[in-house]
């Protein structure tokens, strides 16, 4: 049995309460290039209200001002102040550590884009109270409860 079919995403109504109450979103693997979808649905998070900071250790610090109007963080830990929702554009096997950072940082949604799966961090951050979203776009929620 795959890890997707172990785990069980929450109800409609929760994503719809997730993503219609604006707040501050780091999106973890973001990228500078706007033919990624990391940027496309960081901006569309943007214009939904949301607070979008970009972390990608691989960016220079300010590498998505423009896009975004926030610096670019290298670790969720190195953002000065709270985060609540945590978007994953990285592999399966980086969710355990991002959760943990998640965890640490007081985030409220851990979120996984499509393709990124990985039980135990949902288990970690689950047990940690953070609501876990996995496989799916905000894009596609977006379309699809609104």
């Amino acid at each position: 049995m795959s890890e997707a079919a172990e785990f069980t995403n929450p109800p409609d109504s929760e994503i719809r309460r997730i993503l219609a109450r604006p707040t501050t979103v780091a999106v973890v693997g973001c990228s500078a290039d706007p033919g990624r979808d990391s940027l496309r649905i960081a901006m569309l998070l943007k214009s939904k209200g949301f607070r979008v900071i970009p972390v990608n250790p691989q960016l220079a610090p300010d590498a998505l001002l423009d896009s975004l109007g926030e610096r670019c963080y290298p670790t969720l830990e190195a953002i000065p102040g709270p985060v609540e929702f945590v978007d994953v554009f990285r592999r399966p096997e980086h969710l355990p550590a991002i959760a943990d950072e998640a965890i640490k940082k007081g985030a409220r949604i851990l979120w996984g884009q499509l393709g990124v799966v990985n039980r135990e961090a949902a288990a970690r951050a689950a047990e940690a109270g953070l609501t876990v979203v996995m496989d799916r776009c905000p894009a596609i929620e977006y379309r699809r409860l609104f």
